[in-house]
């Protein structure tokens, strides 16, 4: 066996020494079976140190191409090749072989079934979390849109910063100024949703088998994402105050998470805003504790009565607190702008990412959300939302009341989307959902929103913002008698099911 070592070459003579016999294999000069000189007296033939053959050994070893057996050394193995298919014919790759443990395990395609729901002139859908579309601002930005052809020429069609066009972000400062969070434009990043926003925090900051805690209901696209990033998500429960800062705090001690989710104004799906008491102290112990916060922001400016307390980002005084925020739930879904506003050493781990996964924003859209903003058009927007969204939720509120069944009871949200219903404790889902499917009618289901998935039977999510007005008292009739007529065939199951007493 012939093994030649360069001492002055860069590569590690140990590799030297694998490559050779690594050659040797493939060229059958080393056939199946062939046993491998004992590390020993190679090392001494090559004059090297008889670690640096083991090593050479345990990196075939690792490649498949050698095993060592106790008594027997180290055996070349067999380098079969595959036997030639029948003309014409390939097989199937095997994707799920080849998919990430955690992107094989998840199955879970809510959010892409939400959007794709469609369904017809009949259909009531109080599932989606989506704005008006009756609501858009069509007109408007067909006029600004116009004007920027005219005005900006070939500007708009350049790419822009990774971090985001400068105006929009400093178009952004002046809404967080509105919400009370001192910031510039130079500490925010544009994003491509806030959605990009939970998936580049999962991949900065979570590890496999990290921990993340999330309030109990939250927002399932967020479970989602933190999962396949390898984390165990663990519930905090909330009350009507919110996030139940009590329980947190013996969570922390018992799991070290990585960060918390949260969504404090108009939480996804129960409504509820967390305290301005509760925030300061989910805030000292996230100081004691020197945990991440993780803001969820995209109802805030939807408020119905009075504006909501600050958001915790406002409160924040020693940069704990990650803000994210978006235009998808005040003007469209389409349009996928979002931001995040945080310390600069984030950002600049946001930006990496970025500049990675789509380089940056889509440049027309930031130019025309830009413009909007300026002219005065988003601040008008946000006003009419908030008028015919409270007429919304109490058209929701007035039918629920009107139809209800016992057993059944919800929350008032003073903003955002969102109706949280409690169902009789005798309800079955996958009943209910069918009942009301053939009246026509979808929501979503409770257990979407808890990380382990056996909770929520007994609530479901209602949207009162995506569907007609006109529509809102005949859909909640229509769920109403889809809940009762489930109720009822529980009842009766259970009156055939009575065993006789002994």
């Amino acid at each position: 066996m012939r093994i030649v070592i360069n001492r002055n070459a860069d590569t590690p003579i140990y590799l030297q020494i694998k490559n050779r016999l690594r050659e040797m294999i493939f060229s059958d000069v080393l056939p199946a079976g062939t046993i491998l000189p004992p590390e020993r007296s190679l090392a001494k033939s090559l004059e090297v140190n008889r670690s640096t053959v083991i090593k050479a050994y345990q990196e075939l070893k690792a490649d498949g191409l050698v095993d060592s057996h106790v008594g027997k050394g180290t055996i070349v193995l067999s380098q079969a090749k595959q036997a030639a298919l029948p003309d014409g014919y390939i097989n199937p790759l095997p994707w799920y072989q080849l998919f990430t443990e955690t992107i094989a395990g998840s199955n879970d395609n809510i959010i892409g079934d939400i959007m794709a729901i469609t369904g017809g002139d009949d259909l009531i859908s109080f599932a989606g979390g989506i704005p008006a579309p009756s609501l858009y601002p069509v007109e408007i930005m067909r006029e600004i849109q116009a004007d920027l052809y005219r005005k900006t020429s070939r500007e708009m069609f350049l790419h822009s910063p990774v971090e985001g066009h400068y105006p929009l972000r400093e178009s952004i400062s002046y809404l967080l100024r509105q919400r009370q969070i001192a910031a510039s434009a130079k500490d925010t990043v544009i994003l491509s949703g806030s959605q990009q926003g939970l998936d580049f925090a999962a991949r900065i900051f979570i590890r496999p088998g990290d921990t993340v805690l999330v309030e109990e209901p939250t927002f399932f696209g967020a479970i989602q994402i933190f999962r396949s990033a390898g984390a165990r998500v663990i519930g905090v429960p909330i009350d009507q105050d919110g996030l139940r800062t009590d329980v947190l705090e013996a969570l922390l001690v018992r799991h070290r998470p990585k960060f918390i989710y949260t969504l404090p104004t108009f939480q996804n799906p129960s409504g509820v805003t967390l305290s301005l008491e509760r925030r300061y102290q989910l805030l000292n112990l996230a100081y004691q504790y020197q945990l991440p916060v993780l803001e969820d922001d995209p109802y805030g400016e939807l408020y119905y009565d009075s504006a909501p307390v600050p958001p915790l980002k406002a409160l924040d005084r020693h940069g704990y607190v990650i803000y994210l925020s978006t235009f998808s739930k005040s003007l469209f879904l389409g349009l996928r702008v979002g931001w995040i506003t945080a310390p600069p050493q984030v950002l600049a781990k946001f930006a990496h990412l970025k500049q990675m996964t789509d380089l940056h924003v889509n440049t027309p859209a930031q130019f025309l959300l830009d413009a909007f903003i300026r002219r005065g058009d988003y601040d008008n927007h946000i006003a009419l939302l908030r008028q015919e969204y409270a007429g919304r939720r109490d058209r929701m509120l007035e039918a629920l009341g009107k139809y209800k069944v016992p057993g059944t009871s919800w929350n008032k949200p003073l903003g955002g989307y969102y109706v949280w219903c409690r169902l009789p404790d005798n309800i079955v889902r996958h009943k209910l959902v069918a009942n009301a499917g053939k009246r026509r009618v979808v929501f979503l289901p409770g257990e979407a929103f808890y990380p382990d998935g056996t909770q929520g039977d007994t609530h479901v999510r209602l949207n009162y913002t995506f569907v007609n007005p006109d529509q809102i008292e005949p859909g909640i009739k229509h769920f109403m008698q889809a809940v009762r007529e489930t109720a009822t065939d529980r009842d009766l199951e259970n009156e055939h099911n009575i065993k006789p007493l002994v």
